[in-house]
């Protein structure tokens, strides 16, 4: 049984007195233990389905793909969701309780982050108010500007000309520390390792594709300073 699955077994009833202090405009409580981490995780993606205004179809399965959902949650995630999703006002809360659960893992941030992605593209189109979202998310969640760039190709598929800015290094770092930076991205970032942090089997492909990514941008920097050795031994 998955991270998220656990988390919404039990989840359910921190969520309903999330939504109670919502309501009377009182921010989450500050306290955070499992249950709350899964209430606040299921704002924080209906929030961010609601983000451009429309709820889709295609948000919502997004979301169930990213829980995985067993069926005797079904009833109380989808009713949960449900409220969350009326307004994105408090979605900060909610990222600011997740991010200091795991201030000192930000690959589960990332997790999450890119989850949040998965439901943002599920209609196919990422407006201006989502990006807000996500990018007031990810610096909540400590991510750099760069670092946020790195994500946001990762899972858009854009800026296919910046390999340095996918593994998130610097075009003055060595060969050896490229190398090194290159490892640590690919290890963190593999879909094995992945699925064992907790996500669904149903987000396999968003793992294979950023590692598939990955590989291609440590493969077209050093393809380039090849071609950059070779020219000045020519001359």
């Amino acid at each position: 049984m998955g991270l998220w699955r656990k988390l919404i077994e039990i989840g359910t009833k921190a969520a309903d007195l999330f939504h109670e202090r919502e309501a009377e405009g009182l921010p989450p409580d500050r306290r955070i233990d499992s249950a709350s981490f899964a209430a606040a995780l299921i704002a924080l993606s209906a929030k961010m389905a609601k983000a451009d205004g429309l709820v889709t179809s295609d948000e919502v399965n997004a979301f169930r793909q990213i829980f995985s959902i067993p069926p005797e949650a079904e009833r109380d995630v989808s009713r949960l969701f449900n409220m969350f999703r009326e307004t994105t006002l408090g979605y900060q809360s909610y990222a600011k309780q997740i991010a200091r659960k795991f201030r000192c893992c930000p690959f589960v941030l990332e997790d999450v982050l890119d989850g949040l992605f998965h439901i943002a593209k599920a209609d196919r189109v990422i407006t201006p108010q989502e990006e807000l979202f996500l990018q007031t998310v990810s610096d909540i969640f400590g991510f750099s500007n760069r670092e946020y760039r790195r994500i946001r190709a990762s899972r858009l598929g854009r800026e296919p000309d910046d390999p340095y800015l996918i593994l998130g290094v610097e075009e003055t770092i060595s060969d050896a520390d490229l190398k090194i930076a290159y490892r640590r991205m690919a290890s963190n970032n593999h879909p094995d390792r992945v699925l064992a942090r907790g996500l669904p089997v149903e987000l396999q492909e968003l793992a294979n594709a950023k590692m598939a990514m990955i590989n291609l941008a440590y493969d077209k920097i050093m393809e380039q300073r090849e071609k950059e050795k070779d020219h000045m031994l020519v001359h």
